[in-house]
């Protein structure tokens, strides 16, 4: 039986571009994110993947229910997409949000880190894949300016 893991990914927007990072040992663009914790919520997790690769503080955007007067249930703003990836050794499920900033000055976890804010017309231009393409651009056209 494979394992299955819990993860996020944030488009994260300032302005009219979105942030990418070249995964090193992937070595495809991809967005910030990683693993879900098992004491943390995705919300929390997202917030902290952002923190800990990038240093930006960021508002994650999407849906929230009214809902308040359940017990023990707690109402999660919900992930923009939520895809599964299946490989041989386990299978994830990947809750993508997407989020804003106030500023573009980030703080990277390795100096060998190649990450760049990216606007609608370099996307077509970069060899990314079509789920991660498709993704940045959503992300652009809801909370970029001109959005």
């Amino acid at each position: 039986m494979k394992k299955v893991d819990f993860t996020v990914e944030v488009f994260i927007v300032f302005q009219n571009k979105v942030l990418l990072r070249l995964h090193e040992k992937l070595g495809k663009w991809i967005s910030v994110g990683g693993h879900i914790e098992q004491h943390e919520n995705p919300i929390e997790a997202a917030k902290r993947e952002v923190m800990e690769e990038v240093g930006l503080e960021v508002e994650l955007f999407g849906h929230h229910s009214n809902i308040s007067d359940e017990d023990h249930y707690e109402h999660l703003l919900a992930p923009r997409f939520l895809a599964q990836i299946n490989n041989l050794e386990n299978t994830k499920v990947v809750s993508v949000y997407f989020a804003k900033t106030n500023n573009d000055k980030l703080v990277l976890e390795r100096d060998t880190d190649q990450i760049r804010w990216v606007g609608i017309k370099e996307l077509d231009e970069m060899d990314i894949e079509p789920n991660i393409c498709f993704y940045a651009k959503e992300a652009l056209k809801e909370l970029g300016e001109l959005g």
